[in-house]
């Protein structure tokens, strides 16, 4: 199975590599370059015009190749699959319309077809796997009402796309920081259970991805990710927490996404309690650090290495539950 793994990663690296050149060049044939907001640092002007959309053709690459390597239908994983292509979708069209317009998709439209699939992508887990009870870290399983367990998955997986998009940010924030995480659920999968082998390879394709997508967003970015891999990878970590039963490591695994995400909750609460005071100089965090004076090139790495200690301390305390278990 190691093999599988290590081959789906490669494959899927190799060819990332070899289309996105040409997926560029289609890109900028298309207009389909990113607005940039005026309200972020003055610095990020120079990005305007750079094609996004990158994450489609990521989530394409991981498609075919799963079914090319596992077959069709899908044992166990419809939940991600179609969180893949249904968040994916999604953003695709939230960046087609940034790009033409100028503004994507509105928040509340947005958040309630997030929502929506959330539901869904809860209730199908719930119901294929009858999850009765969550693991806890040092503590072990604890039973949890159905329902009480479908609105608790949604709120993960909602939580966990708007924290990878608003981590996005960066040249190569988002798509380094997903491949520590996913490569963490590789591992939790793999030593989960037997059944769990092709969620494992799914992971092992995402991660060969986000490298070749890397090699292509990382500073100077040739291209962005865009709400289409962003949202789409952030909600499909989510369900693919969820369904290793590890839902409580994935704010562990994901901390750059957790604080990213608190940053801007702290700092839109404390603007208006205080009537336009700021705690940080701009959020999300990663912001506040550029316009402190740091590279971005720094950030990124210093991101970076947070993402991989939260991973290790994730599956740590995941081996910690399991051997609590035995």
């Amino acid at each position: 199975m190691s093999v599988e793994l290590i081959q789906g990663v490669l494959l899927a690296f190799a060819v990332i590599v070899i289309l996105m050149p040409a997926y560029i060049r289609f890109l900028r044939w298309l207009g389909m370059g990113k607005r940039i907001l005026v309200e972020g640092p003055e610095s990020h002007q120079v990005k305007e015009g750079t094609p996004t959309m990158g994450g489609l053709l990521l989530i394409g690459v991981v498609l075919a190749l799963f079914f090319f390597l596992r077959g069709f239908p899908p044992g166990g994983i419809i939940a991600p699959l179609a969180t893949l292509v249904l968040v994916g979708g999604l953003g695709a069209f939230d960046d087609y319309l940034n790009a033409k317009t100028g503004e994507g998709i509105s928040a509340r439209q947005k958040m309630l077809w997030l929502v929506v699939v959330a539901v869904v992508a809860a209730y199908q887990i719930q119901d294929t796997y009858a999850i009765d009870r969550i693991a806890v870290p040092f503590v072990g399983t604890v039973m949890i009402d159905r329902w009480v367990y479908v609105a608790f998955a949604a709120f993960a997986i909602i939580g966990s796309a708007n924290g990878v998009n608003l981590t996005d940010g960066l040249d190569g924030l988002a798509g380094g920081t997903l491949v520590f995480a996913f490569v963490a659920f590789v591992l939790v999968a793999l030593l989960n259970e037997p059944t769990q082998q092709n969620l494992a390879v799914l992971c092992a394709l995402i991660v060969g991805g986000l490298l070749g997508f890397l090699w292509f967003n990382v500073h100077p970015a040739q291209i962005f990710m865009g709400d289409s891999g962003s949202l789409a990878l952030g909600a499909t970590l989510a369900v693919t927490a969820l369904i290793t039963g590890q839902i409580l490591i994935l704010p562990i695994v994901g901390f750059v996404f957790v604080i990213e995400t608190l940053s801007v909750v702290l700092q839109v609460s404390y603007f208006k309690l205080t009537h336009g005071r700021r705690i940080f100089r701009m959020s999300p965090l990663h912001y506040h650090y550029e316009l402190a004076g740091w590279d971005e090139e720094k950030i990124t790495l210093r991101f970076w290495i947070v993402g991989i200690i939260a991973g290790l301390v994730g599956v740590t305390l995941f081996l910690a539950s399991i051997n609590k278990l035995s």
